[in-house]
């Protein structure tokens, strides 16, 4: 089964080793080693990668207390050099004794029990079953978690009996009854874990807790540990400096300017939307002074199919018309009237869009279509003109 170097010593980077066996899986070789320092996925920490004689290990998992390592191809020799990812193995540790601190605090301020751990590629959270923290709760326990950083606590890994750990106050009990690990932290916890550990806790280096959520009977704490936290929190003061630059103020006074600049915003589209409508009833307006009948027909270069529906609204009210408006901005046709006329605008559409690949719908008084192309919109249009429009054509 193979040496499991990891629970020995957590900061092996290299060393050498033979191979025991290599299975052939369509591309992929599964090797065992006789002495591994890869750790294989498992208790919520992603598996290590590194290289087995310059070849790349990119997957490394457990099968029947076998440590299987996943290689592109098969090492010339049975005797290799092994080097582990360290900086890949060293966030993970640094994430995941993060996480036991993290876990701990919360229990001992308010206990809350973490019941579960997810730690990603850039996201690292836990599930802590009381959902009414405040976040006045969740900065205390930030602080006591920094605080026991700061203070460095040492970090053991060791095994222990059923019968020597009957005897602890473990944060749980193990479901195995053999091999049990425990990782203790110095006068804080004692919890059954397989991960790989930093020694003390002064080495997670800091912990920033990014945001909460709300599930369902849980609270969903996000944070960061170590350089997730360094790169975090320089990737945010890049931003906020960008910020404060382009608004030529302080870092605190760029909340008030930003909420200035939301409400200006609100305000121009409230105006843009007022100098719209103001727009749309002049125009038509003017379509229905130049009609010679009761009908209105016009392509517009730049409205969308609402604005073509906010004209519509706006003849209907002042006149009995029958309109047909297409667009060339998105290609597509709007026909419309208030019920003054014989029409029912959904069932022509349906009846005459096949042979032009148009698609759309509606009810009796307006119904629209869109089109893949230019050509085959105007080609409708022209079509639907001759056959329900009088000939004048009005197009500006």
């Amino acid at each position: 089964m193979g040496k499991k170097l990891y629970y020995e010593d957590a900061y092996i980077r290299e060393w050498e080793t033979t191979i025991e066996s290599v299975i052939q899986q369509d591309e992929v070789y599964l090797v065992t080693l006789a002495e591994t320092a890869f750790y294989p996925e498992g208790g919520g920490q992603p598996s290590d990668t590194g290289t087995i004689s310059g070849i790349p290990v990119f997957d490394v998992y457990l099968d029947d207390d076998t440590v299987f390592h996943k290689l592109p191809r098969r090492p010339e020799t049975d005797a290799v050099e092994c080097e582990i990812d360290w900086k890949r193995r060293f966030d993970h540790m640094q994430q995941h004794s993060g996480q036991h601190l993290l876990s701990a605090v919360c229990r001992e301020l308010y206990n809350a029990n973490t019941v579960s751990f997810h730690l990603g590629t850039d996201s690292v959270s836990i599930d802590i079953n009381n959902p009414g923290l405040s976040s006045e709760q969740i900065s205390h326990i930030e602080t006591q978690v920094n605080q026991y950083i700061f203070e460095s606590r040492e970090i053991h890994s060791y095994f222990v009996t059923s019968e020597e750990i009957s005897k602890l106050s473990v944060v749980k009990m193990p479901k195995v009854t053999k091999n049990i690990r425990i990782v203790e932290t110095e006068g804080i916890e004692y919890n059954p874990c397989g991960g790989t550990h930093l020694s003390a806790t002064g080495s997670i280096g800091s912990i920033k807790i990014l945001k909460t959520e709300k599930q369902k009977g849980v609270t969903r704490i996000f944070f960061k540990c170590g350089f997730r936290a360094l790169s975090h929190f320089n990737d945010s003061l890049e931003i906020l400096n960008t910020v404060s630059s382009i608004f030529n103020t302080g870092h605190r006074d760029v909340i008030s300017r930003v909420e200035k600049l939301e409400q200006d915003y609100r305000q121009a589209l409230i105006e843009k939307e007022r100098l719209s409508e103001e727009n749309a009833s002049y125009l038509i307006k003017d379509l229905i002074q130049q009609s010679i009948s009761e009908n209105i027909f016009y392509i517009f270069d730049d409205k969308s199919l609402k604005d073509l529906q906010k004209l519509a609204t706006l003849a209907a009210k002042d006149k009995d018309v029958l309109l047909l408006f297409g667009t060339l901005m998105d290609n597509k046709i709007l026909l419309s009237h208030n019920g003054s006329v014989q029409l029912h605008c959904g069932n022509f559409l349906k009846e005459h869009l096949p042979p032009f690949n148009g698609k759309g719908g509606g009810n009796n008084k307006s119904a629209q279509a869109g089109f893949s192309t230019k050509e085959e919109m105007m080609a409708f249009l022209e079509f639907a003109r001759q056959k329900l429009f009088h000939p004048k054509r009005i197009h500006k």
